[in-house]
């Protein structure tokens, strides 16, 4: 439907005010008026919107001017040549208008006749014009564009127009006293804030439609539309919203698009207006200027009966698309497979040859947060895999020999590991060993091989701990320096000082996969810097991760990944404690990697990386292809 377009500001009239003179100066002594200067000072005064400073024939052109031109925006005025026959004068008018993705030009004639001071301008709607008619105004109306899809791997539509059935208070169908009665109940009905909804509703024009919500046409509860009917002033508007296939699908990254909030239209500058239907949160909001497009417009001469002939007409361009590498069959295997997980959880996957983020999914225990690319949470063992490689260049082998002992005090704290550790892996054993099985004591028992910076390096080696500007909310990690010695044990474990993403971790895998550096990319289009770590990761390294990574599933923690599709699977479990109140829950983490594939997932609360994120992660490897 059409929208007004905005009136012209008081700040515009007042500089319209400031920036004219009367028309009637004088040019220079003994020269006579110029019709020229006289028609330059109109051209000025229309391009400003204010007229007031204007001689014109007569008393009643300023208001006549701001009736005619008060429904549209003001308009870039230039004058021509003045050319005089004595008392009169004639000139051209320049007239451009920004309507919609188009501009509106054409050119009027000014009449003036000489005064006792200088030029005084003739006012005739024709001035502003051609075609109008006395009685005709000026009007503008707007249509919103076509709202441009998300797209995903291959140029696949993600979030494209779907049906929707929106539903709330039409207060057309109401007297005011009875608007708080009805959204009371409708609030009730649909389980949203009653009294935020009432307010909203009380404070709309009498000609609102008050949305509450909207459901995608299919999911429409069955008993809510029954109900609608008993609600005086309910009702149901179909429509067409930009939506995933699923309400799940990548949401938190994706983001939603609904009603402008009066923030937004706010801070857009003009750019957004009341009842648009923009991006509100996630990768909708931070692009929702490429994706919005521009308003289409329509220009009338409308006359005292209401009458409109179309002067101009710009049609609404619509937005451009904004491109991604989710891979749709493989966000929605990540999206089920985390569909019965209760706590907050994630799962990406990358293709390691790329970097290409293939899907981002967040389970719905976050709760519509993004766990999946901003969660910091203490990756546990799963960060062994870093610790391993800042051993291995401190010369350690992995058929080095160390020492696994039931426990270690480091500072007076005690460290262990974890519940179901095979006794058959304490004392005397080698570093793939250690690793495979995921012995605590024995990697924090290795801390002194290694320089303060040791762990940082390494991280930065494998894609952890050092941000890049993506084009989307993401935490790459931290690995910081360690003020204790207990800290730094517990750096060497994961935990401590040291923070990961979920899609941090499926980057560490990745680029043990490739062999060097992956920086992940969800948005092709985005330019993403990938400098070289200090100390690039090197072919002998990484093929000692992905012997290291292969014994997890071979021979420890991670058998349950055996006999899966595909070429070998390498792997790493992770189980890291939070909190400051025993019994302390845990983080359950896996992360996993199978031909040009890399995957992570987290769980917030879980039993343990195996008996939690495992059989997540196998029925995703499972599938995945």
């Amino acid at each position: 439907m059409g929208s007004p377009a905005p009136r012209r500001s008081l700040k515009a009239i007042a500089a319209g005010s400031l920036l004219l003179l009367g028309l009637g100066a004088c040019s220079l002594p003994g020269s006579g008026p110029d019709p020229q200067d006289a028609l330059d000072r109109l051209a000025t005064a229309l391009s400003a919107g204010n007229v007031k400073g204007v001689e014109f024939t007569s008393t009643g052109a300023p208001a006549q001017y701001a009736a005619v031109t008060a429904g549209v925006h003001d308009a870039d005025v230039s004058a021509g040549k003045a050319t005089s026959d004595g008392d009169t004068a004639s000139g051209r008018l320049r007239w451009r208008w920004k309507v919609g993705p188009k501009t509106w030009s054409y050119e009027t004639t000014v009449k003036l006749t000489q005064g006792h001071d200088g030029w005084l301008v003739r006012w005739s709607p024709t001035l502003v014009e051609p075609s109008l008619k006395p009685g005709e105004k000026l009007d503008e109306t707007t249509t919103s564009p076509e709202r441009g899809s998300i797209l995903g791997a291959g140029d696949q539509p993600i979030v494209a127009p779907r049906p929707v059935l929106r539903v709330g208070i039409d207060k057309l169908k109401l007297t005011q006293a009875a608007v708080a009665g009805s959204a009371t109940s409708l609030a009730r009905l649909v389980d949203i804030d009653g009294p935020r909804f009432v307010k909203q509703a009380v404070a709309a024009g009498p000609k609102a439609f008050v949305q509450a919500i909207v459901y995608r046409r299919a999911e429409a509860p069955q008993a809510v539309l029954s109900a609608i009917a008993g609600i005086p002033g309910a009702a149901v508007v179909a429509g067409e919203l930009p939506l995933a296939p699923t309400k799940d699908f990548a949401s938190a990254v994706l983001g939603s698009v609904g009603p402008a909030t009066a923030e937004l239209v706010k801070d857009s500058k003009g750019r957004i207006r009341a009842g648009d239907d923009v991006g509100l949160s996630g990768l909708q909001k931070r692009y929702d200027e490429q994706l919005f497009g521009t308003r289409g417009a329509t220009i009338a001469a409308v006359d005292d009966r209401d009458q409109r002939r179309t002067l101009f007409k710009a049609d609404p361009a619509p937005g451009n698309p904004l491109r991604t590498t989710i891979d749709i069959p493989t966000q929605k295997l990540a999206q089920r497979a985390l569909a019965g997980v209760g706590p907050a959880s994630a799962l990406v996957a990358i293709r390691p040859s790329t970097g290409e983020i293939l899907a981002v999914a967040s389970g719905p225990g976050s709760k519509g947060y993004s766990t999946a690319t901003v969660g910091q949470y203490a990756p546990g063992s799963t960060f062994k895999i870093v610790t391993a490689l800042a051993l291995l260049r401190a010369g350690v082998s992995p058929t080095t020999q160390v020492d696994c002992p039931r426990t270690t005090v480091v500072d007076g704290k005690t460290f262990k590991n974890y519940s179901d550790y095979p006794s058959s892996g304490i004392g005397r054993i080698r570093l793939e060993d250690a690793f495979a099985n995921s012995c605590n004591t024995a990697f924090i028992g290795e801390r002194g091989k290694l320089k303060d910076d040791s762990l940082a390096s390494a991280a930065a080696s494998l894609g952890l701990g050092v941000d890049h500007d993506t084009g989307f909310s993401s935490f790459f990690g931290a690995v910081t320096a360690p003020k204790s010695q207990t800290q730094a044990a517990a750096s060497m474990i994961g935990q401590g000082t040291v923070l990961a993403s979920p899609m941090a971790m499926a980057t560490v895998v990745a680029s043990v996969v490739k062999g060097s550096l992956v920086v992940p990319s969800l948005l092709p289009d985005q330019k993403v810097d990938r400098q070289p770590p200090a100390q690039p990761l090197t072919a002998t390294e990484a093929g000692q991760l992905r012997q290291l990574m292969r014994g997890v599933v071979e021979r420890g923690s991670g058998a349950l990944l055996q006999g899966l599709p595909g070429g070998p699977v390498i792997a790493k479990t992770g189980t890291a404690e939070f909190g400051d109140k025993p019994p302390l829950p845990t983080h359950a983490w896996m992360v996993a990697g199978r031909d040009n594939l890399a995957v992570a997932v987290f769980v917030e609360r879980g039993a343990s990386g195996s008996g939690t994120a495992g059989p997540v992660l196998r029925d995703f490897l499972a599938n995945a292809r």
